[in-house]
């Protein structure tokens, strides 16, 4: 009897559906490949999210390491080095960082109370002095600002020279971060360490030295005020020959001197 032989094909698995093409993966600790996998799929919307959170992310990191280790040097400081060489001047920058320990108190209370008297009390912004700036502005008369030590801090350490809105908000926004992150001691700290005391001075000690031939440490509590006095305009007017205005400037920060509330 003949054996029926099978078709080589009936046993094979028929099978209509395709085979999923393979979809296109990254990982998103690759910000390269992630903007153009974006990009190519034209998702403007988790693109933008994902340059918001990657800003975020790289400022956080930014200012908590500031909480730790004091910044080299500030754009400011670099600007006025190149402003003296373009003058025909040598390149100047004189500072020494002191720890907030080391810093004379009268200089700290000297600060607040020249600069923001309401330090202790607001979380970066003093919103009384801002609507009185606004205010007085708004009538005409000289300018007067608002700003606190925390966001003088904020825009001296991480911004660029300048007055736009741009960068009020990018103020804004560093000095939210170092409110949070750093804290009262460490921003007086920082504050009194890379403000510009002069030409081409930065920081107490170095405004201390140049001017009073002392350090910091020991200031008396009229050589603090008139530091801090000239502050609006360190360049134009000296703490060494103090003229009128910032003679009767420094008298008032000393009237308030005790009564300067300062991080323990």
């Amino acid at each position: 009897m003949a054996i029926k032989r099978t078709p080589k094909n009936q046993f094979r698995k028929k099978s209509s559906a395709k085979t999923p093409k393979s979809t296109t993966s990254y990982s998103w600790f690759n910000p390269q490949q992630v903007l153009r996998s974006l990009f190519k799929q034209k998702q403007f919307g988790p693109f933008f999210a994902y340059i918001g959170l990657l800003f975020i992310g790289l400022t956080m990191t930014w200012v908590f390491l500031f909480r730790f280790i004091n910044p080299p040097f500030t754009w400011l400081m670099i600007q006025r080095g190149f402003e003296r060489k373009v003058e025909g001047k040598t390149w100047k920058l004189e500072k020494h960082w002191l720890s907030y320990e080391e810093l004379s108190d009268n200089l700290k209370k000297a600060a607040v109370a020249g600069e923001d008297a309401h330090f202790m009390a607001h979380a970066g912004f003093d919103i009384q002095a801002i609507r009185e700036a606004y205010q007085k502005n708004r009538a005409g008369k000289p300018m007067r600002g608002g700003s606190t030590i925390s966001q003088q801090t904020a825009k001296n350490v991480f911004l660029w020279p300048g007055r736009s809105w741009l960068r009020k908000g990018f103020e804004s926004y560093f000095t939210l971060l170092i409110e949070m992150l750093w804290g009262k001691k460490r921003i007086l700290e920082v504050y009194l360490n890379v403000i510009e005391t002069g030409d081409g001075i930065y920081g107490a000690d170095a405004a201390a030295e140049a001017f009073f031939h002392r350090p910091a440490t020991s200031l008396t509590k009229r050589q603090a005020a008139l530091i801090i006095a000239v502050l609006p305009n360190p360049r134009r007017w000296s703490p060494a020959k103090p003229t009128a205005y910032i003679n009767r400037k420094a008298s008032a920060i000393v009237r308030y001197l005790p009564h300067s509330k300062i991080p323990d």
